[in-house]
């Protein structure tokens, strides 16, 4: 099948984007510098196989429910390889992000602020469990860097006989604010970013 010449100019703009960020990436000489490009490699390549097998499931709900359980393990297995992998921290981390998508999805859908269709469902689910993945990364990988930097404090409450729970629980709630500090700046500034979208389509319309 030919690619249509608006998917050639996407790939292009892909390409020359990633090409950019790893020459900036690399002039800076931040570590790594290959990871967007293998990212970004990545990315084209899932959403293309995806956007062929969607077609077929997303009015299935079998297949949408197949579907956001296979996203949801990929998401829980990349958070937790990020922190590093074991099979204990691999249950945590998907037990968070599970009440947390459960909840989500939940109060979106029994209050009918969303229509409960596989389509809806599989939409708003990946963008639940994508905004999941980033705030369980960004939140342990917090959490270990701030333990780090306190383990004197950290130590001392062991010293007194703290359990590790109570020694880090401080560390951990500050981990997790941290984390939510992109989503929160993103959330507060949505309005200005779509009225600021939506002006030129505003405009032809009166017009």
């Amino acid at each position: 099948m030919p690619l249509s010449p608006e998917l050639w100019r996407t790939l292009a703009a892909v390409a020359v984007l990633g090409t950019v960020a790893v020459t900036v990436l690399s002039v800076a000489g931040v570590p790594h510098r290959w990871g967007t490009a293998v990212a970004v490699a990545r990315g084209t390549l899932q959403l293309a196989l995806l956007s062929v097998v969607l077609t077929g499931v997303i009015t299935d709900p079998v297949w949408v429910g197949v579907a956001l359980a296979v996203m949801f393990t990929v998401a829980a297995v990349t958070a937790t390889v990020r922190l590093g992998w074991s099979l204990p921290r691999f249950l945590v981390v998907s037990g968070a992000m599970g009440a947390g998508v459960t909840t989500v999805l939940a109060v979106v859908f029994l209050t009918g602020a969303v229509e409960f269709s596989p389509r809806y469902v599989l939409a708003v689910g990946g963008i639940v469990v994508g905004g999941a993945m980033s705030t369980a990364t960004l939140a342990g990988r917090r959490l270990a860097q701030a333990t780090d930097e306190r383990w004197p404090e950290v130590e001392g409450w062991l010293a007194l006989g703290a359990t590790p729970r109570q020694a880090t629980v401080d560390i951990a709630r500050y981990a997790v604010r941290e984390a939510l500090v992109p989503s929160t700046d993103q959330t507060k500034t949505t309005g200005l970013v779509i009225a600021a979208s939506l002006a030129p389509t505003l405009h032809r319309a009166c017009d």
